[in-house]
């Protein structure tokens, strides 16, 4: 008899090692966690999107194993991914960007700035 994998078991295994924090706030911090493992999973879906667009596109049928082993077939196809990829992690990560950016050449005061975050 096969043994069944507890799926939602092994998500929530802990990394060995101190967990990095970001924020001092650890509400931020469970928020921004759970937004980029949203983000992560989005991007798995759209990727598998991707796949079978194509197989259709090719084949006109798909099978869970033609998406399972799909690989793009040329070098554009590869870049349209990396570029839908760089773009949404842009897009996803745009506040912190720019709050970066402000922090290296401010418009505003620090104490402005830090305003600004905490009415957020």
């Amino acid at each position: 008899m096969e043994e069944k994998i507890d799926y939602i078991k092994l998500a929530s295994n802990k990394p060995k090692g101190k967990r990095p924090y970001f924020h001092d706030d650890p509400a931020v911090e469970r928020v921004l966690n759970i937004t980029m493992a949203i983000a992560g999973e989005l991007a798995v879906m759209r990727e598998r999107m991707d796949s079978i667009e194509r197989l259709l596109e090719k084949k006109g049928v798909v099978t869970r194993e033609d998406i399972e082993t799909f690989v793009p077939e040329n070098k554009e196809q590869e870049e349209q991914r990396q570029t839908w990829h760089a773009e949404y992690i842009g897009r996803v990560l745009r506040i912190v960007q720019q709050e970066q950016e402000e922090l290296e050449n401010p418009d505003k005061s620090l104490e402005e700035i830090a305003n600004d975050i905490n009415e957020m």
